[in-house]
């Protein structure tokens, strides 16, 4: 079904309510700002629908729509697969100005049966762009009319972009697994450690560096919501014991709706810093029940905790005392402050641009009384930050490269297109990995150096 006013509004409510104020402030604001470049990369509705649901391996993802909206997001998330490379194949509809003009749901139709007499996957997802809503395209009855031909799943996805923000295109997807594929398949066996995980999307391989540490304990991880997910998972994930939800803001819909629908409870937990893993494992256990597996659960950690600690002894010898800046712009970010903590580093200032008020307070109980909060971002501003407190390091996305170069200081890139794992244990040795490169390459003897113009003038 077409999203209505109401549910949008639902899927808003389930967001972080300091976003929601946030968006009523800027409508408030006055109609002759001007717009900032950029600033609307990756908050397209269609876009987060799609990076919720491409991850689902051995299904086809069809964008309703011209070819350049399919071109928008593929490559741009490293979300891994262990198994079928289905999810990798970019299909669209590639809509012209006749398809406009007289409609594209016939060419969808089409393009549907012979991809799917190619392909034979497990699932069709088609998904509406912008366009195609606004023309009033009956993808759903194409979706109805494609299953009843072929007797595969075809599964309508209504995500325009216009609709809303990032976190809005996250919860439609949501719906759209809600109404249209979790329950419509029963598992062959269930136990009573049965999980699924909830809003890990395994981008380059994240959730691999997890699934080990809970085989250990006996704990199946009946579906994974979607990274490294196959459709059929995704199908008989009501039959979980526990929904552990590890992005709130992405799919928390979908955790209140298996709740009400299936009597799931969840749990909100993280996976990515030492103190994160620790607290989701025991509070995974303690949900389960049974004192073996929480004794077993302690063992764990113990172990685990003993071992990533003696890899990190080295790397604090090296970094201990160095002073960074950084800027807070997704779960990375945060877990190089937990990194840094660890490694007796200290940051100095962190930058927060579009960050909620929630985020704020939070990074002023990190900081300290001593720590600066930049909200503008400035070169110039930042450039002063690094020359009155004697900073060490720049952690930022590329934009800020130049700054660093300027003040002659090591640069870290924390961009989304990352090739390496932070989440579970291995993943904080991994980030530990990337700031001691960063520091020590060799690149910088050069840069601190004078140049050969400026010795022959002295």
């Amino acid at each position: 079904m077409n999203p209505t006013p109401g549910k949008t509004n639902d899927s808003l409510s389930d967001s972080n309510s300091e976003d929601a104020r946030q968006q009523i402030q800027k409508k408030k604001k006055s109609s002759t700002q001007l717009p900032q470049p950029g600033t609307t990369q990756g908050s397209c509705a269609f876009d987060s629908a799609m990076i919720t649901l491409v991850p689902i391996t051995d299904a086809a993802h069809v964008v309703h729509g011209p070819s350049g909206c399919a071109a928008s997001i593929w490559g741009s998330h490293s979300s891994l697969s262990s198994g079928s490379m289905l999810y990798k194949i970019r299909f669209s509809s590639d809509i012209d100005e006749n398809n406009i003009i007289f409609g594209g749901a016939k060419k969808l139709y089409k393009g549907i049966l012979e991809l799917q007499r190619r392909y034979k996957p497990a699932a069709v997802f088609v998904y509406s762009t912008c366009i195609t809503a606004l023309i009033g395209d009956d993808i759903e009855g194409v979706c109805k009319d494609a299953t009843e031909k072929t007797g595969i799943p075809t599964i309508p996805v209504h995500c325009p972009g216009f609709i809303g923000n990032q976190n809005l295109g996250n919860r439609v997807a949501g719906e759209a697994m809600l109404s249209h594929v979790i329950g419509t398949s029963e598992p062959d066996t269930t136990t009573p450690y049965d999980i699924n995980l909830i809003g890990e999307y395994n981008i380059a391989g994240a959730i691999w560096n997890v699934l080990p540490l809970l085989e250990k304990l006996g704990i199946r991880v009946l579906a994974k919501i979607t990274g490294d997910a196959i459709y059929k998972e995704v199908c008989y994930a009501h039959r979980a014991k526990l929904n552990v939800l590890l992005s709130s803001k992405a799919l928390i819909n979908v955790a209140k709706g298996m709740e009400k629908k299936y009597g799931i409870l969840y749990i909100e937990e993280s996976i990515y810093d030492i103190e994160s893993i620790n607290q989701c494992l025991r509070n995974i256990a303690a949900k389960l029940g049974g004192s073996d597996l929480q004794e077993r659960t302690e063992k764990l950690i113990v172990e685990e905790t003993a071992a990533i600690n003696e890899k990190l002894a080295l790397y604090i010898t090296r970094l201990q005392g160095k002073r960074i800046i950084l800027s807070i712009g997704s779960f990375k970010s945060w877990l190089i402050i937990f990194a840094a903590n660890k490694l007796g580093m200290e940051v100095l200032a962190i930058l927060t641009k579009n960050n909620t008020e929630e985020d704020k307070i939070r990074v002023k109980s990190l900081l300290g009384q001593d720590g600066i909060i930049l909200e503008q971002n400035s070169s110039e501003e930042i450039l002063q930050i690094i020359n009155e407190n004697k900073a060490d390091m720049l952690i930022a996305d590329k934009r800020y490269q130049d700054t660093s170069l300027t003040a002659r200081i090591p640069f870290l890139d924390i961009n989304q297109e990352r090739n390496h794992p932070y989440a579970g244990y291995i993943g904080i040795l991994e980030v530990v990995r990337e700031l001691y490169a960063a520091f020590y390459n060799p690149v910088w003897e050069q840069v601190y150096q004078p140049a050969p113009w400026s010795e022959e003038e002295i």
